[in-house]
C-alpha cells in the first residue's frame, strides 16, 4: 500500500467514523425526543481522558516495567537516541518490561511523558538490528500521535454503547409505548457501537502499517530487519508457556503491542510447516496465503494479518 493511499485511507476512515457518529447520534436522539444527554457525553469523555492520563501507571504495574538505565544497556540507549533524531522527535524514556514474551510498546501521557518499552523476551530473541527496527516502529506511533488519535476515536463506540444501555434499561422499567420505543432505540445505539468499533479496529490496523513504514524508513535495511523481527516475535510467542493469569494481564493493553499476543496462535498457522529453527521464517510466511479464517480474525483485530503485514514491508525493501 503506497504511503499516500495509506494516509488517505486513514483520513477517510477517521472522517467516516466522525461523520457517521454525528449523523446517527443526532438522528436517534431526535427520534427519541431526547436532547439532555450532554452530561452523559461529558462524563464518558472525562472517564476516557482520565484513563489516558493515568493508564501509563497501570501499564507499568501490569507489565512490570521499570526505567532501563543507560549503564544497563548503553547500546540500546544510543540506538533509540539516533532513531529519535532521525524521526524528528524527542528521545522518549526507555523502559524494560520484565515479561518473557518478545514484544514492545509505546505509551505515555502528559503526566508521564512518552515512553518506549521493550520486553526481556524481545532482547533475548531478536538481534540488535531487529530490535532497532522494532523501536523505529514504536517511535512511529509516537510521531504520528497514535495514542491520542485512537483514544479520541475509541470514545465514540463507548458513548453509543452507554447511551444504548441507558435506553434499554429505561425500556425495561417502562413497558408502555414509550418504554418499548426506548428499548428499540437502545438496541440501535448498541448495534451501531459494534459497527463503529469495526471501523475503529480498521483504523488501528492502518496505523500499524503506517508505523511499520516509519520503522522501515529510519533504520538501515529497516524493512528486512522489521520483517524478520516480527516473524521471530510470533515464532517465540507461540512457544512461550504462560499461566492463565499472565495471559489475562497481557490482554489488558494488548493494542499497545507491536504484535497481538492473543493472535500468536492464529498467526503461527503461517508457520505450521516450520521446524524449531528460526531460519527462513520470513520467506516461509510469505509463501502462505491468508485463509478465510485469517480474514475474519483480522477484521476483529487491532493488528494486521502477519502475511499481509510482511508483504507490505517487502514492497519497501
Amino acid at each position: 500500500m503506497g504511503v499516500w493511499k495509506l494516509r488517505l485511507s486513514m483520513v477517510g476512515t477517521l472522517a467516516l467514523i466522525i461523520s457517521l457518529s454525528t449523523l446517527v447520534f443526532t438522528l436517534l436522539l431526535s427520534l427519541a425526543g431526547v436532547f439532555d444527554y450532554l452530561t452523559l457525553g461529558i462524563m464518558i469523555v472525562g472517564v476516557n481522558l482520565a484513563q489516558w492520563l493515568f493508564a501509563p501507571y497501570l501499564v507499568d504495574a501490569i507489565y512490570r516495567v521499570h526505567p532501563l538505565s543507560e549503564s544497563e544497556n548503553p547500546r540500546l540507549h544510543e540506538a533509540i537516541a539516533k532513531i529519535s533524531q532521525t524521526s524528528g522527535i524527542s528521545k522518549p524514556k526507555l523502559m524494560l518490561s520484565q515479561i518473557s514474551l518478545p514484544n514492545a510498546f509505546a505509551y505515555g501521557s502528559p503526566l508521564t511523558g512518552n515512553k518506549v518499552a521493550v520486553t526481556e523476551g524481545l532482547l533475548k530473541n531478536l538481534e540488535a538490528g531487529e530490535v532497532e527496527a522494532v523501536i523505529g516502529h514504536e517511535l512511529g506511533h509516537l510521531k504520528h500521535r497514535d495514542v491520542q488519535v485512537m483514544m479520541a476515536v475509541s470514545i465514540l463506540p463507548a458513548l453509543f454503547m452507554y447511551i444504548g444501555y441507558m435506553f434499554m434499561f429505561q425500556g425495561q422499567g417502562n413497558r408502555r409505548s414509550e418504554g418499548g420505543n426506548g428499548a428499540i432505540i437502545g438496541m440501535a445505539f448498541i448495534g451501531f457501537s459494534w459497527l463503529l468499533n469495526l471501523f475503529t479496529l480498521y483504523l488501528s490496523r492502518l496505523r500499524e502499517y503506517y508505523a511499520d513504514r516509519h520503522g522501515a524508513s529510519v533504520v538501515e535495511n529497516g524493512a528486512q530487519k522489521l520483517s524478520s523481527g516480527l516473524a521471530k516475535i510470533i515464532h517465540a510467542t507461540q512457544r512461550t508457556r504462560l499461566s492463565k493469569g499472565e495471559k489475562q494481564n497481557l490482554s489488558t493493553f494488548k493494542a499497545l503491542f507491536i504484535n497481538d499476543p492473543d493472535k500468536a496462535a492464529a498467526d503461527s498457522a503461517a508457520l505450521a510447516t516450520i521446524e524449531a529453527s528460526k531460519e527462513n521464517l520470513v520467506e516461509q510466511i510469505l509463501s502462505k496465503e491468508p485463509t478465510f479464517t485469517d480474514t475474519v480474525i483480522e477484521v476483529l483485530s487491532t493488528h494486521p494479518n502477519i502475511i499481509k503485514r510482511l508483504r507490505a514491508l517487502q514492497e519497501l525493501s
